[in-house]
């Protein structure tokens, strides 16, 4: 019939016009840019979260170390009834948290009259040895203090930190050591003995 198009003539304007509609619709735009951002949201929102902890837990250890060594150092004499109350002490000050393997080691050092600090006597709990009796210290040149004597605290706990950037990092537990040390003067006298340490 004159006057009717070819049906293969009317096909491509209609699948033109469909393709338009197609590109200027945009419901559902916000639901897969939702989609594709928050995976990314999720990832560093766990791993900011963990991050926090463990910067509190760090923050626990130097709080630990320093009060240790504070407490010995007002004591004229220590023995290892005493300083075993010290992994308590460290416990009540992590809470709310549970450190993971906890070591503590306390160590008396004596500074003989050329400036050099040697082991006077040595205490750690759990694993690991304590230090040897007259064995050298690495102490600061500040506190080098020609025939004096000084209490050093090391604590050092395993802290378990979830890392998790999808599809960027193995998301896995890795344990990382956070230690801390501290060195404070005895109060009182020019010693402290440890009765019945090695």
């Amino acid at each position: 019939m004159e006057g009717q198009k070819p049906q293969s003539q009317k096909r491509p304007q209609g699948f033109l016009i469909a393709l338009r509609q197609f590109i200027a619709d945009r419901r559902g735009v916000g639901a897969v840019e939702f989609a594709l951002i928050a995976p990314l949201l999720l990832s560093l929102y766990i791993t900011s979260f963990e991050l926090t902890i463990g910067f509190s837990v760090s923050k626990r250890v130097t709080h630990s170390a320093d009060t240790i060594a504070d407490l010995v150092a007002r004591e004229a004499s220590v023995n290892t009834a005493f300083l075993a109350t010290m992994p308590h002490l460290a416990a009540s000050i992590f809470v709310p948290y549970t450190p993971n393997n906890l070591s503590i080691k306390i160590t008396g050092v004596t500074i003989d009259a050329d400036g050099n600090p040697i082991v006077a006597w040595s205490w750690q709990n759990g694993e690991g040895a304590p230090y040897a009796v007259g064995s050298p210290v690495d102490v600061p040149e500040k506190m080098r203090l020609a025939s004096s004597f000084l209490i050093r605290s090391e604590v050092l706990v395993k802290h378990d930190l979830l890392m998790f950037m999808s599809g960027l990092v193995p998301t896995n537990l890795q344990e990382i050591p956070i230690g801390q040390e501290f060195f404070y003067r005895q109060r009182f006298g020019d010693s402290i003995s440890c009765t019945d340490c090695g």
